[in-house]
């Protein structure tokens, strides 16, 4: 199932991936440092969804509380438990 996740307090805007059988397919980011976040989801494709969102939770970007990553893990974890 495909989902769209609007981030927040990051240079992207939004975060679209599919989720198979706990399995993260195809993550694309809208904005933001093109070339690191497609870097992020040629490493993410294909990996179990609950441990790529464990190992991102928390990552900041500079003075920021957050980051792409860690709103990553935030898409995951709202998309895990619908």
């Amino acid at each position: 199932m495909q989902y769209t996740y609007r981030t927040r307090g990051t240079c992207s805007s939004a975060i679209t991936f599919d989720l198979e059988d706990g399995i993260l397919h195809n993550v694309v980011f809208t904005g933001g440092c093109n070339g690191n976040l497609r870097a992020i989801g040629k490493l993410v494709e294909g990996k179990n969804a609950r441990e790529i969102a464990d190992l991102l939770r928390g990552n900041t970007c500079g003075p920021r509380s957050t980051s792409c990553a860690d709103q990553l893990s935030k898409a995951i974890e709202e998309a895990l438990n619908q």
